[in-house]
């Protein structure tokens, strides 16, 4: 078994402890001090303060046993001169401490200015990128506004064209070729009788008229065209059933939809229904059942419900 260490042991002066003290040093400093200079004299302590105060552990209390020397009081040793060193070296901690915040202060500075580089740098991209945002948006935009222009003008003449082909009229320009599914309703159409053609006219007046009526809620205005378009269907694509020849003129959703609306009657009456006595029902007679009329009644309504341009040929000479 190992006998236990000796724990060293510093030799410090009471007296000078005190005096060092009493020039503000702390305990800490000063008791290092007494012991590495050999607890001579004051200014020998003070001496080394000045050669080691930049020391890492300056400040640490030694973890060692500290033996103190009473002595009995001696006239005090401390000179001006150790006055002046200690005031030096004061004005030396506070100069180096001064220093060292202005070193800090201009790191700082630095990094104030590097974040604000950056943030401006940050924002002018932000800016390009919405600028070239804008001009992409722009330039979509003017396209979208030209091909509208484009659809309109194309439909505008679609349907003058079919205006006067339903007419019978001369065809003055051909500028605007239909599709071939237009082409065939247009060949469809100019075969129909002359009733037919007539019938056909009144039917679009009334569609347009519906329209324009109901104009502020295109809502309604596409859910009457939709039912319309179904009761004819029905009619055209069975005939023999006499279900879809008989519309009750109380069912709420028919009134909703196309009974209490400006022309929805009409247009079935011009596509063959008739009222029953006591106008209960609106019937369809077998007898009177015409394909070709009823065909051309669903071109239409199909052309009213496709169609954003639908009538705007006749609104614009109205207007």
């Amino acid at each position: 078994m190992q006998p236990p260490q000796e724990i060293p042991v510093m030799e410090v002066k009471m007296k000078l402890l005190g005096e060092l003290e009493s020039l503000g040093f702390p305990r800490a400093r000063a008791v290092l001090a007494l012991h590495h200079s050999g607890n001579i004299t004051v200014e020998a302590a003070v001496n080394w303060l000045i050669d080691h105060e930049n020391d890492a552990e300056i400040d640490q209390m030694p973890l060692v046993a500290i033996n103190v020397d009473i002595e009995s009081p001696q006239p005090s040793d401390i000179t001006e001169a150790i006055r002046i060193k200690e005031q030096e070296l004061r004005d030396r901690v506070r100069k180096n401490k001064q220093e060292e915040e202005k070193k800090h202060e201009r790191e700082r500075e630095k990094e104030r200015i590097r974040a604000g580089k950056e943030l401006l740098e940050a924002k002018r991209i932000a800016e390009e990128n919405e600028r070239q945002r804008l001009l992409a948006w722009r330039k979509a935009e003017k396209e979208e506004e030209k091909r509208a222009r484009e659809k309109v003008l194309r439909k505008l003449e679609v349907d003058k064209l079919e205006r006067k082909r339903a007419l019978g009229l001369p065809l003055e320009s051909q500028a605007v070729k239909p599709s071939v599914s237009v082409t065939q309703e247009k060949k469809f159409q100019n075969s129909l009788p002359v009733k037919s053609v007539k019938k056909a006219d009144r039917m679009r007046e009334f569609l347009r008229s519906l329209k324009h009526t109901y104009r502020d809620d295109s809502a309604t205005v596409k859910r009457a065209f939709q039912t319309l378009l179904i009761y004819v269907g029905n009619v055209a694509r069975t005939p023999d059933e006499e279900k879809f020849r008989k519309i009750r003129f109380s069912n709420p959703k028919f009134q909703e939809r196309v009974g209490s609306l400006k022309g929805g009657i009409e247009f079935l009456e011009l596509c063959g229904f008739e009222r029953s006595e006591g106008n209960d029902f609106l019937v369809f007679p077998r007898d009177k059942v015409d394909i070709e009329l009823l065909n051309s009644a669903g071109s239409l309504l199909k052309s009213a419900i496709t169609n954003p341009f639908f009538g705007l040929l006749e609104q614009m000479r109205e207007d």
